[in-house]
């Protein structure tokens, strides 16, 4: 069967080799805390439909409009079989329950290296941030390296970011771009990380050969679902 669960997703995990990453637009807060509803309790009616994907997380943004979704397959294989088998009845139902939904795009990616979590750190983060770095046509092979250069940065830099806990980067498949899911302290820490004075290695990273522009997005967890 389906569960709910207030637990963040482990993003590092190994058995996840097709993270996907999705937004609906909805409207309003109202609007969004209907849509979670909506979906929550159209999954936990059905069991869980397949063993190749290992959770699926719902985002509330912070401009009170959009969800954020964070599915987590095995492989893109099983995600297939999914949209064949499950989906659409399951987009039925929600799109009965709220009316309008605004599904924007989606996106699929592989994990490729993390600013992960340190050794003890049991804080749970009160802020998800997810920065899309878009990359100029041809430049795909020039993502591996911007990563390496941005987790170099933060290495050096670990006073501005205290209230940073993890930071994980996934290449898209398409050669696109980049999307960084960083799971802050709150918002203040934040807040406080982005108004501090830039280094030098900050500028190296905006201006970095290929780097075509940055949309970064706010949002907190809003429900787990997991098998039973």
């Amino acid at each position: 069967m389906t569960r709910r669960t207030d637990t963040h997703p482990d993003v590092t995990d190994p058995r996840v080799g097709a993270p996907f990453f999705s937004t609906w637009r909805v409207g309003t807060p109202e609007r969004q805390a209907r849509a979670v509803e909506a979906v929550a309790h159209t999954w936990e009616r059905r069991p869980w439909p397949t063993a190749g994907l290992l959770g699926y997380h719902l985002y509330t943004g912070h401009d009170g409009s959009t969800l954020l979704h964070h599915s987590r397959w095995t492989s893109e294989q099983a995600y297939e079989a999914f949209v064949r088998t499950h989906r659409q009845e399951r987009n039925d139902e929600i799109d009965t329950a709220v009316p309008g939904i605004e599904r924007q795009w989606l996106g699929r990616y592989r994990r490729h290296r993390s600013r992960e979590r340190a050794a003890g750190d049991t804080r749970v983060p009160g802020l998800i941030v997810t920065v899309r770095i878009d990359f100029e046509p041809g430049a795909a092979e020039h993502r591996a390296d911007w990563v390496d250069l941005v987790l170099k940065s933060l290495a050096d830099d670990p006073d501005g970011h205290r209230g940073l806990i993890a930071a994980h980067f996934h290449l898209s498949t398409d050669g696109t771009h980049v999307l960084n899911y960083a799971e802050w302290e709150s918002a203040r820490a934040y807040d406080e990380s982005v108004a501090a004075p830039e280094k030098e290695s900050w500028e190296r990273v905006r201006t970095y050969p290929g780097v075509k522009g940055f949309t970064g997005s706010r949002f907190t967890h809003a429900v787990g679902l997991v098998p039973d």
